[in-house]
């Protein structure tokens, strides 16, 4: 279970950084994250959905401890991130769209990897490699070496390498950017099977139809608060447009 309550996230702001900002922007400070608080539960999946900037990735990664609420406190598995981070790490999976592979390893010897700094054992790690690359369906690229992958082949790699572990609680963020239809397909199944194993999963997506295909819940966030947090099915039952798309952007210009 992942509870988020009343978090905050506030960046100090460096002189270049203000300069940045442009001429309107006023202070020294920056608020990402602005009092929000939502629940995740197991065997369900959670779609934080929002324009750019909206907050969604400083979200995830105070979740998965990567940086620190200001104001606030996020429990993930019953520990606390701000004392126990360590532990969480430990029972999480986190894919980011910023983090880069090996170009030297195989796809193989990649998975492999993270397999070992996670401890598993080698019954363990063929048994959920085999499941994994059957799923993602990497076998044809296996022994391949990351460079010469596609952008396709490499996100598979990243997402094999970041649930090899089985972990309980897993996050996603826009795991289909930029990818074409089969592979976006692929790794909708990988989602749906970890709802299956009842781990807890959150994700972000700009892409509608993905809310449609796998959300339980949902949460939108736009300049850093949220604007609706509730079922997706609750969220159908109030929609004032005629499709997901335009009553997104509904929601989200009634908040400027």
């Amino acid at each position: 279970m992942i509870e988020v309550r009343n978090v905050s996230k506030i960046f100090k702001l460096s002189r270049k950084q203000r300069k940045e900002m442009g001429g309107n922007f006023q202070g020294n400070s920056l608020s990402a994250v602005d009092d929000i608080t939502f629940t995740c539960t197991p065997g369900r999946i959670f779609g934080l959905i929002g324009p750019n900037g909206a907050g969604k990735t400083t979200t995830l990664r105070m979740i998965a401890t990567m940086l620190t609420p200001t104001k606030g406190e996020i429990i993930v598995g019953n520990y606390n991130t701000r004392k126990d981070p360590r532990k969480i790490r430990q029972q999480l999976g986190f894919l980011s769209g910023n983090t880069g592979l090996y170009d030297r390893l195989t796809a193989e010897e990649m998975v492999k990897y993270y397999a070992d700094l996670y401890g598993m054992d080698a019954r363990a790690y063929r048994k959920r490699r085999d499941e994994l690359f059957d799923t993602l369906g990497m076998e044809e690229f296996a022994s391949r070496r990351i460079a010469k992958l596609s952008t396709g082949m490499k996100q598979k790699v990243s997402i094999a390498r970041t649930i090899v572990h089985d972990p309980e609680i897993v996050i996603f963020d826009e795991p289909t950017s930029g990818l074409d239809v089969m592979t976006s397909k692929s790794i909708i199944q990988l989602i749906r099977s970890c709802r299956e194993r009842g781990n807890t999963v959150i994700f972000s997506t700009h892409r509608m139809g993905e809310l449609r295909l796998l959300c339980d819940d949902l949460a939108i966030i736009h300049k850093g608060k949220l604007y609706f947090n509730g079922t997706y099915q609750q969220f159908e039952d109030q929609q004032q447009a005629a499709t997901l798309e335009d009553e997104f952007i509904r929601l989200t210009e009634e908040a400027v």
